[in-house]
């Protein structure tokens, strides 16, 4: 045999594995060409018209790393060969480079595949063309113990041939082919480790100095966590039992309810303690020039008082870097409701083949808008670098402000298994066995809002989301323990929240920020601890998350600026029954669609997609059309929440309409008794007028049913 055989046998073989991955990802475009889909809003011809060469230039660099991966696939492939031809088994030839590459490119993107539909079927659901349904035979064959058996025979299978390859060149004295085998094959193993996910550190004990009294904080958020599924707030399935743990040794807060319950004006509420009325967020569509708030957040006052303040997130936590709220560092991903951002997330088809393998440091790096794909949980993810940011600030010496908010409840309801499992039907059959079906995106989510019940499974989505929970839950539960192991649990105030809840239908439709209603939307669960304080309280009054801020500014020692719209709920940690008699407010977000049981006659305005824009075409920020923006914020829905009582103002094409509930008798909001009870409904108009006049433009001064103004 020629020395250096292997050597030649893997360059020769260079141009065969190249063929091979040029040719499957020029399937991968041809197919995405011919079923060419976009995530995001169709927009106006012109806009669309102006992102053409963008779009050429996205799918152009989706292709690449296409067959960057391809081509590292066939190689495998052509080791495995070129092995098995220095052995004898099989004779050199340019066609079986090609068939060795094109095995090795199959055999890897099925294990891949397997891999994701048991452990992260969200994945592959939010790229699939297809029915979901169709995988389910593999999906039924697949099981942890026989993917680690398929992993470990085809590994093994692979190195033993490498080991004989090299012994083989060892007898032969082919130094060159048994050096070059001997460096290819640790390059690679260092290439994976380092494109896979980063190892979890082991935590060291730092207890740092110089505090000065202050404490760390902590806040752990879910976007959409229904303040009743905690098993504290008395729901049957046990979901939360670290929640539950957390509240007996904190501060629960039963009724808490965010002022819209739209992701972008949520936080921005909570962080800074104020209305969206004063700091001027909407809605979720916020264009850039929009993006600079009138009020100090809550990061950017703790900051300016010695603490290090930093957010670690998946796409649910865009908001977080949109705004100048003041976090110093950031672990998140860029704004998702932009037209350039959606667009180099490429069509379906190439979508899927990469999301296959960029769920890793490499996806993070060089694909991020894949890896922060919506719709794709990233719970463990966003909790690993969550506990590492936990240790990098701890080390530091310095008190440390830390916000973690995840999409672990948000729909589509996907999770990680096994959780996708714990409370499903094992013998459903429909299209939600992974995921809500039909909502691959975020645009998706906003076309179906205006579906009805008999459109979904919804005892299966129920399910799904229950599992999600739990899902957040253990997450929480590693963060804590986390938290324990540094040394900083002494010191360390912990906040778990969400940004709003979730309606099933409740009142006729789906999602959040809809309805005003119910209180399945509006409320969020709300516990406070602080290891200094007392432990145990259940607080049922009323409170808002404008309130959060002032008072971990409180439990902090830090000053209050005068802006806040919030108080301080400090008292009430430390006297359960301390009484506030705070009023709460809330508004409703944008319509997505024309929601199922809406009166002919409320205020209307068009919908969602003439409503955008894209101000800026380099930027490429969707945001809301400036002349429509007084019509939205008229046609707003708004309540006022106080004690047993919630009133409802719905603004109508002439005047309004006011709806009153008991809440201890008529918890679900089904019976109106304004007529029964008018000095109620008129006491709690008044207040909430005075609310929505402070809005703005937003006050109802158009004639009543009876052609007066109030």
């Amino acid at each position: 045999m020629t020395h250096g055989s292997f050597l030649n046998h893997l360059l020769a073989g260079v141009g065969g594995v190249a063929a091979a991955a040029l040719a499957f990802a020029a399937v991968l475009i041809a197919k995405s060409a011919r079923d060419f889909s976009q995530t995001g809003p169709k927009l106006a011809e012109e806009i669309s018209r102006h992102y053409k060469r963008y779009t050429v230039f996205a799918v152009a660099r989706l292709a690449f790393w296409a067959f960057v991966l391809l081509f590292l696939m066939g190689s495998v492939g052509l080791v495995a060969y070129a092995c098995m031809v220095q052995l004898g088994v099989l004779a050199f030839s340019p066609a079986g480079t090609v068939l060795a590459a094109t095995s090795g490119i199959v055999a890897l993107t099925g294990l891949q595949f397997a891999r994701h539909l048991l452990y992260l079927p969200a994945s592959i659901i939010a790229s699939l063309h297809y029915l979901p349904s169709r995988l389910y035979p593999l999906w039924r064959f697949l099981s942890p113990s026989r993917l680690r058996a398929l992993q470990s025979a085809l590994l093994g299978a692979f190195l033993l041939l490498v080991l004989a390859a090299a012994v083989n060149m060892l007898s032969d004295r082919d130094w060159l082919s048994f050096l070059a085998l001997s460096g290819l094959v640790p390059a690679s193993a260092a290439l994976l480790a380092w494109a896979a996910q980063p190892r979890e550190l082991q935590p060291k004990e730092s207890r740092p100095r110089g505090h000065e009294g202050k404490p760390n904080i902590i806040m752990i958020g879910s976007d959409t966590l229904r303040a009743d599924r905690l098993g504290c707030a008395g729901y049957p399935r046990s979901l939360t039992p670290v929640l539950d743990g957390l509240a007996t040794k904190g501060t629960q807060f039963t009724q808490c309810y965010v002022p819209c319950a739209r992701t972008a004006p949520s936080l921005i509420s909570l962080l800074t303690g104020s209305w969206p009325h004063t700091h001027g967020i909407r809605d979720n569509f916020v264009g850039d020039d929009e993006t600079t708030l009138p009020v100090p957040a809550l990061p950017a006052i703790l900051a300016e008082c010695g603490y290090q303040t930093a957010a670690v997130g998946d796409w649910a936590a865009t908001d977080m870097g949109k705004f100048n709220l003041g976090f110093q560092t950031l672990d998140i991903p860029e704004d998702q409701w932009n037209i350039k951002y959606l667009i180099r997330q490429g069509p379906k088809d190439l979508r899927l083949f990469l999301s296959l393998f960029t769920h890793n440091r490499f996806g993070k790096r060089f694909l991020p808008e894949l890896y922060y794909l919506a719709g794709v949980p990233l719970t463990s993810k966003v909790g690993r670098d969550a506990r590492a940011m936990i240790s990098r600030l701890a080390s530091d010496g310095q008190p440390f402000f830390l916000n973690v908010f995840m999409a672990t409840t948000h729909p589509p309801f996907g999770s990680e298994h096994p959780y996708y499992t714990l409370f499903s039907d094992p013998d459903y059959r429909g299209e939600s066995k992974f995921v809500m079906a039909r909502l691959t995106d975020p645009f998706e989510i906003i076309r179906r809002q205006g579906d009805s019940k008999k459109e979904f499974d919804l005892d299966q989505i129920l399910n799904l989301y229950d599992g999600c929970v739990r899902n957040f839950d253990d997450e929480v539960a590693r963060i804590l323990q986390h938290i324990r192991t540094t040394g900083l649990d002494d010191n360390t105030i912990v906040v778990v929240y969400s940004d709003h809840g979730m309606e099933f239908f409740e009142h006729e439709t789906w999602g959040q920020g809809n309805s005003v209603v119910g209180d399945f939307s509006p409320k969020v669960p709300l516990i406070i601890f602080d290891p200094r304080r007392e432990s145990g309280r259940r607080v049922d009054d009323i409170v808002r998350s404008v309130d959060v801020a002032p008072t971990l500014l409180d439990l902090a020692g830090v000053p209050k600026p005068p802006h806040l719209d919030g108080v301080s709920l400090a008292p009430y940690l430390g006297d359960a029954s301390a009484a506030l008699g705070l009023p709460a407010f809330a508004e409703t977000g944008i319509w997505l669609a024309e929601l199922p049981g809406m009166t002919k006659d409320h205020l209307r305005y068009p919908d969602l997609i003439e409503l955008l824009e894209v101000k800026d075409k380099r930027s490429g920020t969707l945001s809301i059309k400036r002349e429509y923006q007084p019509a939205i914020i008229a046609a707003k829905d708004r309540m006022i929440r106080s004690g047993r009582w919630k009133l409802v103002y719905q603004p109508l094409s002439q005047g309004h309409r006011l709806m009153l509930f008991d809440l201890e008798t008529d918890p679900e909001c089904k019976r109106d008794v304004a007529s029964q009870r008018p000095e109620i409904a008129g006491e709690l108009w008044q207040v909430l007028r005075a609310w929505i006049t402070s809005a703005g433009p937003a006050a109802d001064r158009r004639p009543d049913r009876n052609g007066t103004t109030d």
